[in-house]
């Protein structure tokens, strides 16, 4: 089942959506369906926050490992194959996805239940239906960022 087809996120994108997620060293970040890992890679081994990723596809999974590897950024980034569904994200200070419309909607429910007051949730090109976004970034040509907060998202 996929949710949303892998577009890798431009390397420009990717380090904007961190530095707007605001997240620090030591914080635990998760990004579902996480491609090719290199948001998690560059949250690791810039911020040193704890990274985590997502993916459904065994040949991205083992794509991001490969670097995750080579890197040596194992201490602080890892991937789990599966469904994004299936991983409690509760420990998360930090959720970045680049998905789709529909499946943000569908994940949603998953947001709002499991993660703490003030977890920042960083969305690459589509919204969060229903949520209010506390920030929009559209100065990157072609992409937008939105960024919400657990708790101010309504």
């Amino acid at each position: 089942m996929s949710i949303a087809p892998f577009v890798q996120t431009p390397l420009e994108v990717a380090k904007k959506m961190l530095e707007l997620s605001q997240v620090k060293a030591g914080e635990n970040l998760y990004d579902l369906g996480c491609g090719d890992g290199r948001l998690i890679i560059l949250a690791g081994k810039d911020v040193g926050a704890k990274a985590t990723g997502v993916e459904l596809r065994e040949d991205l999974v083992e794509r991001a490992r490969t670097e995750i590897k080579r890197l040596n950024v194992e201490d602080k980034v890892s991937v789990i194959q599966g469904n994004f569904f299936d991983v409690n994200i509760s420990d998360a200070d930090v959720v970045t996805l680049y998905l789709t419309s529909s499946a943000n909607e569908r994940l949603r429910p998953k947001l709002e239940s499991e993660l703490k007051q003030g977890a920042r949730v960083v969305s690459h090109d589509f919204k969060v239906p229903g949520w209010k976004p506390s920030g929009v970034y559209d100065e990157l040509l072609g992409h937008t960022i939105y960024t919400y907060r657990i708790g101010q998202q309504v």
